[in-house]
């Protein structure tokens, strides 16, 4: 069994969007869970059990899983199809790549940015915007999405802050056409729409 623990209109949204996109809503429970905004609003929630009180986490038959990467691999591996490459296929690597930069480069980079810290170590270890447009358009000159002609998780995941945070999309043609691509789809459109409506219930 499967349950995801979710936060209207927070980082669990792609998951949300990577559900609907997979066509498995049926075969995932959704738990509705209260978290701690960023702007001070809410509050952890006894009913959610990530370890940090955030979301998302995907309870998968009795085994916890947390951090958006790891919860979009497990959900593409447990229904295989066109989301992610096999493990056999010689994109595999690419997409793993995208999935653990994000987390590990260029969410912080864009945390960072938006609280207005810079330092430093900081550079050197994550490296800026700058670095973060340079790889998105060097990846999408080579096609329309981030793996070339194949949309995936990577592709999801990626685009997400720039869903919610539109001030901070780059001014690269490609990167643009790329999220406007993205933010087209049926199936974000449906989550987004509902993602509005459970926020202000």
């Amino acid at each position: 069994m499967l349950t995801l623990f979710h936060a209207p209109q927070s980082r669990s949204t792609r998951i949300l969007t990577l559900i609907e996109e997979m066509g498995i809503a049926d075969l995932v429970k959704i738990e509705q869970v209260n978290i701690t905004r960023a702007d001070g609003t809410g509050a952890p929630d006894r009913a959610n059990p990530h370890p940090d009180a955030k979301v998302p986490a995907l309870l998968h038959d009795g085994t916890l899983i947390t951090e958006t990467g790891a919860v979009m691999l497990t959900l593409t591996d447990l229904f295989p199809g066109r989301l992610a490459p096999a493990a056999d296929d010689p994109k595999r690597g690419e997409f793993l790549t995208w999935l653990f930069w994000y987390g590990s480069v260029m969410e912080p980079v864009l945390i960072l940015q938006g609280a207005g810290i810079t330092h430093p170590w900081l550079t050197k270890t994550y490296r800026g915007m700058p670095e973060i447009v340079s790889r998105l358009h060097t990846a999408l000159s080579k096609g329309p999405w981030l793996l070339g002609d194949r949309f995936t998780a990577a592709d999801i995941l990626i685009q997400s802050p720039f869903q919610w945070f539109k001030d901070a999309t780059p001014d690269d043609p490609l990167i643009r056409d790329w999220l406007a691509r993205g933010a087209a789809r049926p199936a974000l459109r449906r989550v987004m729409q509902a993602e509005t409506q459970r926020r202000a219930a």
